[in-house]
């Protein structure tokens, strides 16, 4: 018996969404509501997230055993990896001397430039990063944040080389073996791709703020609305002097550190 064409794909979408129907996930799906998908309302929004660190409060938190960061790395399944040259890091801590080239000196911040100070993507408002993609797998939102898409990302490093901040990774490995847990609500990566910080773009979409902020024990770590002059971010930065890092360079960051 001879079929044609369009009635062979007919057969095959029909058996394939009979299949789907059946399915327990599909089933689950269809009779959820809207509630049990995401709470409507829930999303944190703003018109330019931005992030204050205190370094007075951070750097007197001796026995906090950098909390920020092994809540960054829970929560986003990053690898611990031995080779330090295939390290991937969202956020980290580096000497003040090398984050604020320029800005330290033995009669400014003789003791910050000594001392270990968070680090992670400054979420600019005018990135490099962004530009030099060829396939706009890394892009800003209208909020400000800069994010990552791995599945559009072909491995070229581009963004790497254009970020003056040393804030991305490459995958230089598969990460999955070197995971010791894994978070089921947060996607692995795979070897050849770049990943960094996002702010907790997903935790923010639950209304939830950033992970490193929620762990930090002094609450050295603020996370709001920079166009919001009433936000908590805002009222900082009015009130006390801040810098940020390699401001000469006019990417204009996201994150301000409290001296």
């Amino acid at each position: 018996m001879r079929i044609d064409r369009r009635r062979l794909l007919k057969m095959t979408l029909l058996a394939t969404l009979d299949l789907t129907r059946k399915h327990p996930l599909f089933a689950a799906l269809a009779s959820a509501s809207p509630s049990d998908v995401l709470e409507p309302g829930a999303a944190l929004a703003a018109g330019r997230w931005a992030m204050v660190i205190d370094l007075k409060k951070c750097l007197a938190a001796r026995d906090c055993h950098d909390a920020c960061i092994h809540a960054c790395c829970d929560s986003h399944n990053l690898p611990d990896i031995a080779n330090n040259k295939h390290e991937v890091k969202w956020i980290w801590k580096e000497l003040g001397e090398h984050l604020f080239p320029g800005q330290l000196d033995e009669y400014r911040g003789a003791e910050l430039a000594r001392q270990p100070v968070p680090a992670l993507c400054n979420h600019c408002a005018n990135p490099p990063c962004t530009r030099v993609c060829p396939t706009g797998a890394t892009f800003k939102r209208p909020d400000g944040i800069v994010v990552m898409d791995p599945h559009r990302c072909i491995g070229c490093r581009f963004c790497m080389a254009a970020c003056p901040y040393g804030s991305r990774s490459f995958n230089w490995e598969d990460p999955r073996p070197h995971l010791s847990k894994i978070n089921p609500d947060y996607p692995t990566r795979t070897k050849g791709v770049v990943e960094k910080c996002t702010f907790c773009d997903e935790r923010l979409a639950r209304g939830k703020l950033p992970a490193c902020v929620a762990a930090c024990p002094v609450h050295a770590m603020t996370f709001g609305d920079l166009k919001d002059h009433k936000s908590p971010v805002a009222k900082l930065l009015n009130d006390h002097y801040s810098i940020c890092r390699k401001p000469e360079l006019g990417t204009e960051p996201g994150v301000y550190y409290l001296v």
